[in-house]
């Protein structure tokens, strides 16, 4: 057992976890299907954003890369099937657990470990289905985020009916502690500084957002390594980055709320965005001089040195155009 995760144990019963252990068995989905077919642009953008470029996923026998399994069992953005969607197979029986959980005060929730089996590889043209059933719900558990349950699921993936693999999925409910406020909350989180990037951060202090390149490939690389990913060499040197760039990707943060990340210092919404730099290397940092929902795909940025307190500089990137 994970040293960080206990036992809650006592001599009175749990009438919450006899509750809880009633839903194991349960299908979360039978015979439901997949929003697509297993298809090439799916895969494409999958490596592109994974920076995966095996030729195994290119090319007309190209396969999926099996860790996309559960990518082709997902409803989108919207969680919504579509009218006549065969996808609305799903039942209500993973929703009213967690509204258990949460109406007895485990409102909190972390995912914690996921497991996958593939049993045959998926290719473009074949018809995910997929059947669902939770699998276990923990005794209570107190563990270092707080007490509470953990709640296994697992998803028969098939293609064109055939088994292709097995995706278990678990997850916490908890309850997190009572702590009293604590002043270094509101600061941003230190970065861990290391004989590795130590130069990096020396760059920051100058105001300069340096990127390793190989001094025997002349390949770029970030974040920064001890040695080149392309070609194995150990000795580099370093170029400034222009501080021209674009939104590669991004998420919006709701959950905990951080004032010291929330420009109003409330702790609301912030994005963080994975930025592509000119050179052709990507970082994540925060874009600054836009709301958070205005922030896109693609949208320019340019390199500032951001203060967030007496003792940490940070590079940010400010938008170049309203959004």
């Amino acid at each position: 057992m994970n040293p960080g995760v206990q036992d809650v144990r006592t001599d009175a019963p749990d009438p919450l976890h006899e509750q809880l252990a009633a839903y194991a068995g349960r299908p979360a989905a039978t015979a439901a299907t997949g929003k697509d077919p297993v298809n090439a642009p799916m895969i494409r953008h999958w490596c592109e954003a994974m920076g995966d470029r095996s030729p195994a996923y290119r090319g007309p026998d190209a396969v999926a890369p099996p860790t996309m399994l559960q990518a082709w069992t997902m409803r989108g953005l919207t969680g919504e099937p579509e009218s006549g969607d065969a996808t609305d197979a799903r039942s209500t029986a993973y929703d009213e657990l967690l509204r258990l959980l949460d109406g007895a005060g485990y409102t909190s929730v972390v995912a914690t470990d996921c497991e996958q089996e593939y049993l045959r590889p998926l290719r473009p043209g074949d018809l995910v289905t997929f059947d669902a059933v939770i699998e276990s719900v923990s005794p209570r558990k107190k563990t270092k985020l707080g007490t509470g349950y953990f709640v296994t699921t697992r998803m028969d993936v098939r293609a064109d009916g055939e088994l292709a693999g097995t995706h278990r999925f678990r997850i916490l409910k908890y309850r997190p502690p009572h702590r009293p406020p604590n002043r270094a909350k509101d600061l941003r989180p230190r970065p861990v500084i290391n004989r590795d990037n130590a130069g990096f951060w020396a760059g920051v202090a100058e105001h300069r957002l340096l990127i390793q390149r190989c001094a025997d490939c002349a390949t770029l690389r970030f974040p920064w390594l001890p040695g080149c990913n392309a070609c194995a060499g150990q000795e580099w040197d370093t170029v400034a980055a222009s501080g021209e760039g674009t939104v590669f990707s991004h998420v919006v943060m709701h959950h905990p709320s951080f004032p010291a990340f929330d420009p109003s210092g409330e702790g609301g919404p912030y994005a963080v965005a994975l930025i592509e730099l000119s050179e052709g290397v990507r970082i994540v940092g925060n874009v600054v001089g836009v709301p958070y929902d205005k922030v896109r795909v693609g949208l320019p940025v340019r390199l500032e040195f951001l203060r967030t307190d007496p003792e940490l500089e940070l590079p940010v990137f400010r938008a170049s155009e309203g959004g």
